[in-house]
């Protein structure tokens, strides 16, 4: 499969390289405080260049192997600052073809639909270069903008999961939700 380059409008969606990683740390420390509330506990050396290395490679290695797609979020009107980030992992095949979806975006950038934007050109590339015909989405009952926009974009709620998942370091519930890709294909 060929690396994803997504474009829209305003954004330009990819995986990182390792020329990336000054932006990806300067991202992740300017928007930590905005941030930790929805992460689990950040590794000790998650702010290091060495972290950030291992990490790249990784992210590449499991594309390769159509394990995950974990792209960042770029502007175009500057592509080389990091504004969020889009994770579909746990892809799963054969009788599955599904993934699940995990998105930030950078404090400063909330309110300007860059989310949105970002999202619906992912899903479609996962949907129609990916082939997958499920993604899976899950907040926490009290994030209503993650709600709100998993809702704008098609995504049904089926569930509820008590203690689901453990962010900052306390059990979270979450509400369970999915979009599925009616034009899928098998091959």
């Amino acid at each position: 499969m060929k690396i994803p380059l997504i474009t829209t409008q305003r954004l330009i969606l990819r995986l990182a390289s390792q020329e990336d990683i000054p932006q990806i740390i300067k991202y992740y420390i300017k928007n930590k405080s905005y941030l930790t509330p929805f992460y689990p506990m950040w590794p000790i050396d998650f702010f290091t260049q060495e972290y950030w290395q291992n990490q790249v490679e990784s992210h590449s290695l499991e594309f390769i192997n159509d394990l995950s797609i974990k792209l960042f979020i770029f502007p175009i009107t500057d592509p080389t600052m990091i504004i969020g980030s889009l994770n579909f992992s746990n892809i799963v095949r054969r009788s599955a073809h599904f993934c699940n979806v995990g998105y930030s975006l950078a404090e400063a950038e909330q309110g300007k639909g860059y989310m949105t934007e970002a999202l619906k050109a992912a899903i479609q590339y996962v949907f129609t270069e990916s082939n997958l015909h499920r993604i899976m989405a899950n907040y926490m009952p009290h994030n209503q903008r993650s709600g709100t926009l998993l809702k704008r974009l098609g995504f049904v709620v089926e569930g509820y999961a008590k203690d689901y998942l453990l962010i900052n370091g306390e059990w979270q519930d979450h509400i369970l939700t999915s979009l599925t890709n009616s034009y899928w294909q098998s091959f």
